[in-house]
């Protein structure tokens, strides 16, 4: 598949075997899974950040495969659910990080591209996530106001 914002192609990833349901050494139940979920949500901690946690100490492979629910939807039953998307807040993260460096490196024109291309991306997805009703509608992403989105 070709990269977004280049004329090249990247490199390809690896993929996870195909499966319907948890292996048979998998043996947490989804009732405890959940649990671990909910208290892991507490200490603040993201979705991708939950499911590592979960591979790494509890030695659950897929969470769907185990409980037939994803994180976020167990998060959403429960009323955790983040104010914004994952993929969202980390590209607006970013792209913060990109406008201090500019506000002390000025002359940097490599990185005043790359927030250009971040900040484009960052109006997809809001775009998307507006249409989806995850976000509300007239929802927009600007630059001034990032900062305070993410202290919430």
């Amino acid at each position: 598949m070709a990269r977004m914002h280049a004329r090249r192609r990247g490199k390809s990833g690896s993929v996870r075997p195909y499966r319907r349901e948890a292996p048979e050494w998998s043996t947490t139940d989804s009732a405890e899974i959940e649990t671990v979920i909910i208290d892991l949500r507490k200490k603040e901690m993201s979705t991708a950040a939950i499911g590592t946690v979960l591979r790494d100490k509890y030695g659950v492979p897929s969470v769907k495969l185990a409980t037939g629910k994803r994180i976020g939807d167990i998060l959403k039953e429960h009323g955790m659910k983040p104010d914004l998307p994952e993929d969202l807040r980390n590209l607006i993260t970013k792209a913060l990080g990109m406008r201090k460096h500019l506000s002390e490196n000025r002359k940097d024109i490599h990185n005043k591209r790359q927030l250009h291309l971040t900040e484009a991306k960052v109006r997809r997805l809001v775009k998307y996530y507006v249409k989806s009703r995850e976000l509300p509608e007239g929802w927009t992403y600007k630059p001034e106001t990032a900062e305070i989105l993410l202290s919430r």
